[in-house]
């Protein structure tokens, strides 16, 4: 009977697994999961990793209960896979193609070693819905706006249905595997473990209950829903997405399915799909341009004039500590639950580019290592959306007012009372501008400004005009860049 290897990475699940498939119905499986390399680029944010560690629990329980255990190992990929193979007497190796730039070449460069031993090696397409390639403008060229690139994807043959999880595995006997604390994904910060345990159930079971929660409960309000904070208004799906612990073809057979049965509204389920599809927008860029992390995609923005000093800022920031509650309600869910809903996500983003005046890359990297689902694609194409350098972008000069912001998405105030208890007894009316409340309000509210809840760290007019003047002076136009002193 053939053996033949399973390679895991973000596919951390049974059903709808084809190179799992693939091997359960050729003969024995040995399922592998090989540890990154914590020093390379992009390697797993903290937040990232304790969700790794717990989808790695749940994944090893659900294998052994299949008949083949989980194998943990830790090393380079590809002598790890090599030196297994030659353990189980494995000739074929499977997985799941992987988009980020490193990761493809080593997947290439895996194939490669892979023929030279003998070994055959089988990619399946998985982590998205359509393989980048194949979405193309008229031109043959890739897109670089969403709204047409939607609506190739939605004209586009559907994808494939997914597939049943095998209900019984065959394994080998010998091959030894790692502890997983061996691994070391519990985050440094003490604190986040209990916090994000408390926020989220990881696992396949539960991103499947998740899914099924949203199309029976959530999806019919979805398009005027999700942009609520205050509201449970949005599928909360992103990091079972990342990890794969469902996907994205689940999700959209399902959408599909309920579309079918004639149930919901229609505009939220399109607009839902659309949501889905920009998580593929995101990754067909990374695809096109592997440096989207790092650079402007719009090169004009190369020698843009940020204030990249300004730590106090930057921490104040990270902290939730700005003055402005929308923007310090959404830093602080972050904290507390490796997560923040989309339409607060780009209210801070906003605040932290045009009115700190600090660089994209500067709040990536903080929700790369925050957030539970920090998608390097979506990481960076958002980023760059908000920043306006990116494909599609937002212009520059569309900056956020946090104030009238709050006042639209949060209106009764719930969402900044979870999140900023200290003004949970301030009037509706001054909630989102606390520094505009009389003295005796505040007083009343137990708010004292500048010691139990900040001031703002910069007043939103001058900010507004401070960063047009920027954008003004990476256009290269003349005069003395006044704001900035």
């Amino acid at each position: 009977m053939p053996t033949t290897i399973v390679v895991f990475y973000r596919d951390l699940r049974i059903a709808d697994h084809r190179p799992l498939a693939n091997a359960a119905a050729r003969g024995r499986v040995v399922p592998l999961y090989v540890a990154e390399d914590p020093a390379r680029a992009w390697a797993h944010g903290a937040a990232s990793r304790w969700w790794l560690r717990e989808a790695l629990l749940d994944l090893q329980q659900r294998l052994a209960a299949l008949g083949a255990p989980l194998l943990l190992r830790r090393g380079n990929r590809i002598d790890t896979i090599l030196m297994l193979a030659r353990e189980t007497g494995a000739k074929t190796v499977v997985w799941h193609r992987r988009y980020e730039p490193d990761l493809a070449k080593e997947d290439a460069e895996l194939v490669e070693a892979l023929k030279e031993a003998g070994i055959a090696a089988e990619i399946s397409d998985g982590y998205l819905l359509f393989e980048p390639d194949t979405i193309r403008t008229g031109a043959g060229t890739p897109f670089r706006v969403f709204t047409p690139f939607s609506r190739a994807c939605l004209s586009a043959p559907t994808p494939t249905p997914p597939i049943a999880a095998p209900k019984k595995l065959e394994s080998v006997s010998g091959p030894a595997s790692d502890p997983l604390e061996a691994l070391k994904l519990v985050p440094s910060r003490a604190v986040w473990p209990e916090k994000l345990a408390s926020a989220w159930s990881v696992g396949e079971v539960s991103a499947r209950k998740t899914l099924d929660h949203f199309l029976k409960q959530g999806l019919d309000d979805y398009a005027e829903a999700r942009d609520r904070p205050d509201l449970a208004g949005t599928s909360r799906l992103s990091p079972y997405l990342h990890y794969g612990e469902i996907s994205p073809r689940q999700v959209w057979h399902a959408v599909l399915a309920h579309k079918a049965a004639g149930a919901g509204a229609q505009n939220s389920l399109h607009r839902f799909q659309l949501e889905v599809l920009w998580r593929e927008f995101s990754w067909h860029l990374l695809h096109q341009f592997p440096l989207l992390p790092e650079k402007p995609l719009n090169p004009s923005f190369t020698n843009f004039p940020w204030l990249e000093d300004d730590e106090a800022a930057l921490l104040a920031w990270q902290k939730g500590q700005t003055g402005y509650p929308i923007v310090d309600a959404g830093m602080r869910q972050l904290w507390q639950t490796g997560w923040m809903h989309n339409r607060v996500r780009m209210i801070v983003a906003s605040f932290l580019i045009k009115h700190l005046l600090i660089s994209w890359q500067k709040g990536e990297a903080w929700f790369w290592d925050t957030l539970v689902d920090a998608d390097l694609g979506a990481n960076a194409a958002s980023w760059q959306w908000v920043a306006g350098c990116g494909a599609d972008a937002a212009p520059y000069f569309r900056i956020f007012n946090p104030i009238l912001q709050g006042q639209k998405f949060d209106p009764d105030g719930a969402y900044v009372r979870r999140y900023v208890p200290e003004l949970s007894r301030l009037d509706d009316k001054f909630l989102h501008q606390p520094w505009t409340a009389p003295a005796s309000d505040l007083a009343k509210a137990g708010i004292v400004l500048g010691k139990n809840y900040p001031k703002p760290i910069v007043e939103h007019g001058f900010a507004r005009k401070r960063a047009l003047r920027a954008l003004a002076l990476s256009k290269g136009e003349k005069g003395e860049p006044d704001l900035f002193r």
